[in-house]
């Protein structure tokens, strides 16, 4: 299965980090970070949940919340012993290091991060990628449409529970707008099409209140 280390700012958007997890509860990737990764989330989740009228107690109950879950969904993700690698890739940002190291460590076959120009591929060791969020998501939706799209139905079907209920379609609609992931859900509402072309022909009532077979 691809390993790919997903960077801080590739977590911190709520929806696009539901996303992208959820493709990995369905199987489609490996997602692996280090602990620096964490911190920062939790730092900054808590950061934007004050920005946005959460108390201080309460938001920070909930950044750390978040990550405890992440670290119980995904009890193989967090990557350890990386730390000796740290600062030997020469990179624009020494901040930085710990996601290549850590990638490393995991096999990782690309990180994921919205700061690409500041993990030039030249710094990189062979076989490592960067890709942008949305690139990933169009590569990984391809491998299977279906199973992305069984993503989002459940993002939708827990919705409501911290904030507003989502449709299918309003969350598609998020992550083409807010996080330009295009392809991707092109791809997603192109298998929705063709798996309800191939539904079979499901039982209708008549109004005599037999049962009768309906086209689909």
């Amino acid at each position: 299965m691809f390993t790919a280390l997903l960077d801080t700012c590739v977590l911190w958007p709520d929806l696009q980090r539901d996303f992208l997890l959820s493709l990995a509860i369905e199987g489609m990737y490996r997602p692996v970070w280090s602990s620096v990764v964490l911190e920062e989330l939790e730092y900054e989740q808590r950061t934007k949940l004050i920005e946005r009228g959460t108390e201080a107690e309460e938001a920070a109950r909930r950044a750390r919340r978040l990550v405890e879950q992440m670290r119980q969904h995904f009890d193989d993700a967090e990557v350890g012993g990386w730390e000796g690698l740290e600062g030997t890739y020469g990179l624009p940002d020494p901040d930085d290091e710990h996601l290549v190291a850590a990638a490393v460590v995991a096999n990782a076959g690309a990180i994921i991060t919205l700061n690409v120009r500041d993990l030039p591929s030249d710094r990189l060791p062979r076989g490592l990628q960067v890709l942008s969020p949305k690139e990933f998501a169009a590569n990984t939706v391809s491998l299977d449409p279906v199973r992305a799209c069984a993503a989002v139905a459940t993002i939708a079907k827990r919705s409501g529970r911290m904030g507003p209920i989502q449709t299918e379609e309003d969350i598609l609609e998020t992550l083409t707008r807010r996080y330009g992931m295009t392809s991707a859900v092109e791809m997603m509402r192109q298998a929705a099409v063709d798996t309800s072309r191939v539904r079979p022909p499901q039982p209708r009532v008549s109004e005599s209140g037999r049962v009768c077979c309906t086209d689909r």
